[in-house]
């Protein structure tokens, strides 16, 4: 690539990036230092969080939420990814694609089944009546006592497949000479586990365990719909209202916006530091030899287990969905399909499909161009600042979406500078595009560039030495063959984006303007059956992202590792 455009394209890229990411998570920065009477520095908000035992304490449960929820994931997918890597069992495909299932299902919807569940009424506490291990006169209350156990649990069954994928990612690249070295030096397989495998897999669990937790840390919606108010991000969302005379929410969020930067920067300086972490791929592959024995039923039980439970929340949500009332008995009592009908007559629902299939195209489109660009300039330049801009560019997975959405409400408020990305009637759709498109292009980006090295730079040299345009070079060669990959990433960040939640719940304050996830938390709180209705389309979400992710997986899961952070 030339060195001309290449520094054009770097330099827009930039300039957009400090603009809509810089800018938005810097001024919710500054306003926590900012006196909003005479505009002096203060330390005053800060101090006001440490010193309210309130904020104190919602701060110290979203890290420790954090912190469980990673510990707890972690737990779940190192034993699954090591059942993988050293062994091949029955069903070991198909059980191994069943991974994917939490990402099918946005978490707090899947928080709305298990709460129904684990109520007073719920589905556990009628199966133990009925087996006689609790009394009826005196049912326990799961969500009174357990809330915060739910939470870490809800976030470990949606979370795991990241770590999973990324310590499996990790594993396959490790050099299988190294472990057959230890074998031979007659290490057993717990030592040869913990001195060698474990060491060299650290880079896979940091990249995953800081984005489990960075998630975790500063989820919004399982918190909402599980009535835990004592957490920081509720907190924040909470104080929304009274933003304009109250600068704590601010602060609050610089507060998380600090943890999650330490943490984020404190893995990839780990990472960098290691040697394992820029090991060259070995040239030789690690087997996996046939589970015999015990072995044989453990792994594909551990599977299938983890499975089970994972798919516990989408089955809530489903039966939910079908229930003519479900109180006080295992199963629904009675069966419908009346909830999906009276969907489509409710006046949220399907202008807030509509409304998310134009937000996510519209962002789909915009993180396509620019994550293609900046792949382009990461791949096929030489620029000294190449490798900058991709890290600049995944930022994004780092800094939490609650951060990015306060800053656009701050930014976008009357006489603010993103006021103009405010429609007609204070339609969101530029702010939610702009948004939408800066926190899902890493994924684009990972697949563009994933595409472009896997792809042959001289089929492109050989169209412009014919005389092609760059343009047409890339209309005609290049894109025919990264397809795939940039399809896989497209497809992800357009299902994602439908099913966004931090950015939904903040910046669409209007029901005509609602996206999906707004429709569904807010059915949430109608009287009647709204319950009923938030399920039926959380299950239509269901299906969709389910048809995003296969297709995803199937253009280019295996080639160009789009689950991978």
């Amino acid at each position: 690539m030339k060195r001309g455009p290449a520094l054009m394209i770097l330099a827009l890229t930039a300039l957009l990036f400090a603009v809509f990411f810089l800018y938005p998570a810097g001024t919710v920065v500054k306003q926590a230092f900012i006196r909003p009477s005479d505009g002096a520095f203060t330390w005053d908000f800060l101090a006001a969080v440490f010193r309210n035992d309130v904020y104190r304490e919602g701060l110290w449960n979203a890290l420790v939420l954090g912190l469980a929820s990673t510990a707890v994931t972690l737990l779940v997918a190192f034993p699954m990814a090591l059942a993988a890597h050293r062994h091949d069992f029955f069903g070991k495909r198909v059980l191994g694609a069943l991974v994917l299932v939490p990402m099918i299902l946005p978490p707090f919807v899947g928080a709305v089944g298990i709460k129904q569940m684990l109520g007073v009424e719920g589905a556990l506490n009628a199966l133990l009546i009925r087996c006689g291990l609790m009394d009826a006169a005196m049912p326990h209350d799961w969500l009174a006592h357990g809330r915060f156990a739910g939470i870490v649990l809800m976030n470990a069954l949606h979370l795991y497949p990241i770590l999973y994928l990324n310590i499996a990612a990790a594993l396959s690249n490790l050099d299988p000479a190294m472990e057959q070295a230890a074998e031979n030096l007659g290490a057993s397989p717990w030592r040869r586990f913990r001195r060698v495998t474990l060491p060299l897999a650290m880079p896979g669990v940091f990249a995953g365990a800081s984005v489990v937790f960075i998630w975790a840390f500063t989820e919004l919606g399982v918190p909402l719909v599980f009535d835990f108010g004592r957490v920081a991000p509720v907190q924040i969302y909470d104080g929304i209202k009274g933003l304009d005379k109250n600068p704590v929410p601010y602060a609050l969020t610089t507060i998380l916006l600090v943890v999650a930067a330490v943490i984020f920067a404190g893995s990839k300086m780990i990472l960098g530091r290691s040697a394992q972490g820029s090991a060259p791929r070995p040239k030789g592959r690690s087997t996996a030899s046939r589970a015999r024995g015990w072995k044989a039923v453990a792994c594909p039980l551990l599977f299938l287990g983890v499975f089970l439970a994972a798919s516990l929340p989408h089955c809530g949500v489903v039966l939910l969905s079908l229930s003519e009332r479900w109180y006080g008995s295992v199963l629904p009592q009675h069966l419908t399909l009346r909830h999906y009908i009276e969907a489509l007559g409710n006046g949220l629902v399907v202008p807030s499909i509509e409304n998310s299939l134009v937000y996510a195209s519209a962002a789909t489109g915009v993180a396509a161009v620019i994550g293609l660009a900046a792949a382009w300039v990461v791949v096929r330049s030489n620029l000294r600042f190449r490798n900058a801009l991709d890290a600049m560019l995944m930022l994004p997975l780092a800094v939490p979406g609650l951060v990015m959405a306060f800053g656009y409400l701050a930014l976008s408020q009357e006489g603010k500078p993103f006021h103009f990305l405010v429609g007609p009637g204070g339609t969101p759709f530029f702010l939610l595009v702009a948004a939408y498109a800066i926190r899902r292009m890493p994924y684009i980006l990972r697949s563009a560039v994933a595409g472009l090295q896997q792809s042959n730079p001289a089929l492109e040299e050989a169209a412009a030495s014919l005389g092609a345009t760059p343009l047409r070079m890339l209309r005609r060669v290049a894109i025919p063959l990264i397809g795939a990959n940039l399809a896989a990433g497209s497809i992800l960040a357009f299902a994602f984006a439908m099913l966004e939640v931090s950015d939904s719940l903040i910046l669409a304050q209007q029901a005509q303007h609602y996206p999906i996830t707004k429709a569904i938390y807010s059915l949430l709180s109608t009287l009647g059956n709204g319950t009923e209705l938030a399920a039926a389309l959380g299950v239509w979400s269901m299906a969709f992202l389910s048809v995003a992710i296969i297709g995803a997986t199937v253009l280019g899961g295996k080639r160009g590792g789009v689950f991978k952070l």
